[in-house]
């Protein structure tokens, strides 16, 4: 069945039957082929076209939700442009509302992913079961509201690393599967490979994981050892799926072929393996560890972006999508001269999230907390910020909102 539809309906798994114009409004040599790779997609997404016609009968459909979603934007009457400009999407749930739900994820999820860590660590199977019905939970919470539950994730403990990393990997692969446009299938296996990617590390000695000082080179290979000892341990789980296996192994690969355990380039790391280097990467370098106070989320995006070879360019795009210009914890300069950190953001205005001021710059002060939404503010973000360069230590916590 052919379909014209609009180009932000497009996905991986289409059947593109017909790119209305000629070459100029493409690059493409074909105009019927399968949209199975991501630079395709994003390519077609940057055209100067405004619908595509797709063959259902050769690749995926839109999905029953996504055309509700469309016609309910088209039935609703007209605001002002402002007006629209600030309001959040309709099936977002407000975040202090998901936080709640978040939280008690993350206290149930926290006996669940021990207790599977602890029967990896005796040689014991893990229960696949009670992987499945948490990977279930957090999809739901992150398709209610992401931000939610990766912010309260990334507030760690040394003593709660373990499970934290595995339940905020797992939650942002499934945000970075939905930016990207994957199925739900898909998407499910993109959180059961976050939250099993590490389960490898619990055949690594606790003295050298919690080792404060630097590893020597016989313990870093020690450490380097946890993918393949990680697959070798999902291997005996019936029904894992290829998709946690392939991310397990993979997961430490670079685009320049100098990762590990392989030392695999760019066209021999599969996208999920790519998802999860972004993911496991961004969660470690913004989590306290026993060796290093974890960075500001700002700072970790840019020290990413900034590593040439490391991460696939496109993923790494769509995961800076998928958390936001500044994500909640960055701390940022307003133009007013006042110091804040991001506590809120909506996925359709980037740059105008909520922030709680807490210090002026020039004053060289601190303020009483305040939370302003800069989306019906005259005050806006100028640059990201420093906290230390203004001697601030700890900044305001967005667990007390």
């Amino acid at each position: 069945m052919l379909k014209s539809i609009a180009l932000d309906q497009l996905r991986l798994g289409m059947y593109i039957h017909s790119i209305p114009g000629g070459w100029i409004s493409h690059p493409f040599r074909r105009k019927s082929f399968k949209v199975e790779t991501l630079e395709d997609l994003q390519t077609l997404r940057d055209c100067p076209i405004d619908a595509i016609t797709i063959n259902t009968a050769k690749g995926r459909d839109v999905t029953r939700e996504e055309l509700e979603e469309d016609d309910a934007d088209q039935d609703a009457p007209a605001a002002p442009p402002a007006d629209a400009a600030n309001r959040n999407p309709a099936s977002r749930t407000d975040t202090a509302i998901e936080r709640e739900r978040a939280q008690r994820i993350i206290s149930s999820s926290k006996s669940t992913v021990l207790h599977m860590f602890s029967e990896a660590r005796m040689g014991k199977a893990i229960d696949v079961k009670d992987a499945a019905e948490l990977v279930t939970e957090i999809t739901a919470s992150v398709s209610r509201n992401a931000d939610a539950l990766i912010s309260l994730a990334r507030l760690k403990t040394t003593d709660d690393y373990t499970y934290l990393h595995s339940v905020a990997v797992c939650a942002m692969m499934i945000s970075l599967a939905n930016q990207l446009g994957m199925t739900p299938q898909q998407t499910k296996q993109a959180g059961m490979a976050g939250l099993l990617h590490d389960v490898g590390k619990m055949a690594v000695p606790l003295d050298i994981l919690n080792k404060p000082a630097k590893l020597t080179e016989e313990e870093f290979a020690s450490v380097r050892m946890h993918t393949v000892q990680g697959h070798g341990i999902l291997q005996q789980i019936e029904g894992i799926g290829e998709v946690a296996l392939d991310v397990s192994l993979h997961h430490h690969e670079k685009i320049d072929g100098s990762g590990y355990p392989f030392n695999l380039k760019a066209d021999s790391i599969s996208i999920m393996a790519k998802m999860g280097a972004v993911c496991d990467v961004y969660d470690a370098i913004t989590s306290n560890r026993p060796y290093k106070a974890g960075w500001d989320p700002a700072r970790s995006i840019r020290h990413m972006a900034a590593s040439a070879g490391h991460f696939d360019p496109i993923t790494m795009q769509a995961f800076v999508k998928a958390i936001g210009i500044y994500p909640t914890g960055s701390c940022v300069m307003l133009q007013s001269g006042r110091l804040g950190v991001v506590v809120d953001q909506r996925p359709d205005q980037l740059l105008t999230p909520r922030v709680k001021v807490f210090y002026s710059t020039a004053n060289r002060m601190p303020l009483e907390s305040e939370i302003i939404d800069l989306a019906h503010s005259s005050d806006k973000i100028t640059a990201y910020a420093d906290p230390a360069k203004w001697g601030i230590g700890n900044l305001p916590g967005i667990e007390l909102l």
